[in-house]
């Protein structure tokens, strides 16, 4: 490792002293492995990248099991680094066979860079810490807070430190010896690979080969660097030992043994998803025209908005107002605000057909987002923008009352992405609304191409039929909800209490938190 871990532990020891996060000491530069020929990757994907100069190949992953067989083949198939960005990794059955690929790529000598966000990783600290005890594996926390456990400590430092805590890194990135990546939108974890009993997701990622994997290393460097990524070891010093590493080591192995059968870890078997990539049995889509884009990791200190910092929203928000013909939109959390929703009617006003999917209250865990977006319903439908607001995932276990204000990551549609004129399409991290785009660090992929948008808008298609989102109308001056069922005239499938929240967070005007 680049940084020495007992001056790690060292410094640990002088932050913790009191529960204030101190300013992260200097630390040298770290910077992604530079790309070779020598690796298995290298072999798999060099001839395409040489006979393709200047482009970049993209796949969409849409189903969950591709996207975890994917990441979990590329960390094995890895002979140099592993670089993994996330916002949320749950410790349930995918989350943790992708945490024993990791330990397995690193005692075969790959180095291992983990980048997570407190929010989740604080409750997880213990075991995160003792990733870091093996040589190979560095692990940073982005914005960390300074207590590593305890509800009371975390309530008190939040208040204290609410304009700092408030703002997280939402960022998700997977990169293997710098040759193959997937960014998108999906966090760690059961739900986001359609393996959850209860909840799951409609999700999206790319799976991209070229050029465009070293814009994102280049975008994890620049978090990994940042002043706000502090290494485990200065915050949880105790926990970053060889015995708890062991300890973490052994509990891993016996349930990957024990999970050996099931569904995911037979999918690993059957399917070698980098090799049916590289042999064009998956076909990938190469294109010249594409853009990687992400926040400056320093937008969380921002003391007034600036979209240099804010590069996400300052690059996709002019490409949908230019929109011509179509826009078609996905966003789990839609909060437009006066703005956004005067540029989307607008762009409807020109004869563009512009149709939004986004979560119905029903199935939307976050009340207090749902509030925000009801306040703006009427003014988009009488400017001639059509929404679909999707159910429910059928089946669910997800009980109604499990919904909250503030809510956690339950909804049912976590896709974020749009696409443009039939042409150029977007996936990544952003959510149309203005916490993605001015407290959140975000990233994704603008790119053109025909084939990927028509992809997408197969997934609107089936996402907005009437078995699976609820097509909101205005008729008379009243909201009407309608499926395959028939026609509603206020949420379907809520209780008071949902629609009080919505109500009660739409009378309290917090759409700049959402």
């Amino acid at each position: 490792m680049t940084v020495t871990k007992s001056l790690l532990v060292a410094l640990a020891l002088s932050l913790s002293a009191c529960a204030q996060l101190k300013p992260r000491p200097e630390l040298p530069m770290e910077l992604a492995t530079p790309i070779a020929s020598t690796t298995s990757l290298d072999r798999a994907f060099l001839p395409a990248e040489e006979s393709h100069s200047g482009q970049s190949a993209f796949r969409l992953l849409i189903e969950g099991t591709e996207a975890f067989v994917a990441r979990m083949h590329s960390a094995r198939m890895a002979e140099r680094t592993l670089d993994v960005q996330t916002y949320i990794w749950h410790a349930d059955l995918t989350g943790k066979l992708l945490v024993h690929q990791l330990l397995e790529s690193a005692d075969r000598g790959v180095r291992v860079r983990l980048l997570v966000d407190d929010m989740d990783a604080r409750d997880k600290s213990e075991r995160i810490a003792a990733l870091s005890a093996h040589p190979n594996i560095e692990v940073r926390v982005f914005n960390p807070f300074a207590s590593r456990k305890g509800t009371l400590s975390f309530v008190s430092e939040s208040a204290r430190n609410f304009k700092r805590i408030n703002r997280r890194m939402h960022n998700k990135t997977w990169i293997a010896d710098n040759r193959f990546a997937i960014v998108g939108g999906r966090n760690l974890g059961d739900e986001y690979f359609g393996a959850s009993d209860e909840v799951n997701f409609v999700d999206l990622d790319f799976g991209m080969v070229g050029p465009a994997v070293r814009d994102a290393s280049a975008s994890f460097d620049r978090y990994w660097n940042s002043p706000f990524a502090y290494p485990i070891e200065l915050l949880d010093a105790s926990a970053a030992d060889k015995g708890a590493l062991e300890k973490l080591r052994k509990g891993l192995d016996k349930f990957a043994d024990d999970s050996r059968n099931s569904p995911y870890a037979e999918a690993l078997r059957d399917d070698p998803a980098i090799q049916r990539l590289a042999s064009g049995e998956r076909p990938m889509q190469w294109s010249a025209n594409y853009r990687f884009v992400a926040d400056d990791p320093l937008k969380i200190s921002m003391e007034k908005r600036d979209a240099h910092r804010a590069a996400v929203s300052a690059v996709i928000l002019p490409a949908m107002r230019d929109a011509k013909s179509s826009l078609d939109v996905i966003s789990p959390y839609f909060v437009p605000g006066d703005k956004g929703s005067t540029g989307l009617v607008n762009t409807a006003k020109t004869g563009a057909e512009v149709r939004i999917l986004t979560n119905s209250l029903a199935a939307n865990d976050v009340a207090a987002v749902h509030g925000g977006y009801s306040r703006y319903r009427n003014k988009l439908l009488k400017g001639g923008v059509q929404l679909w607001e999707l159910k429910p995932v059928a089946g669910s276990k997800k009980d109604k009352k499990d919904s909250s204000v503030f809510g956690s990551s339950g909804a049912s549609l976590h896709t974020k992405g749009f696409s443009i004129d039939r042409k150029t399409l977007f996936v990544g991290s952003y959510n149309l609304d203005p916490r993605s785009t001015w407290l959140n660090c975000e990233q994704g992929v603008l790119v053109e191409s025909p084939p990927l948008v028509e992809q997408f808008r197969a997934i609107f298609e089936a996402q907005t039929a009437g078995s699976h989102a609820w097509r909101v109308t205005r008729e008379a001056g009243e909201l009407h909800w309608a499926d395959d069922q028939g026609v509603s005239s206020k949420d379907p499938q809520t209780t008071f209490s949902q629609r009080f929240q919505a109500w009660f967070a739409r009378v309290l005007r917090i759409d700049a938190q959402l």
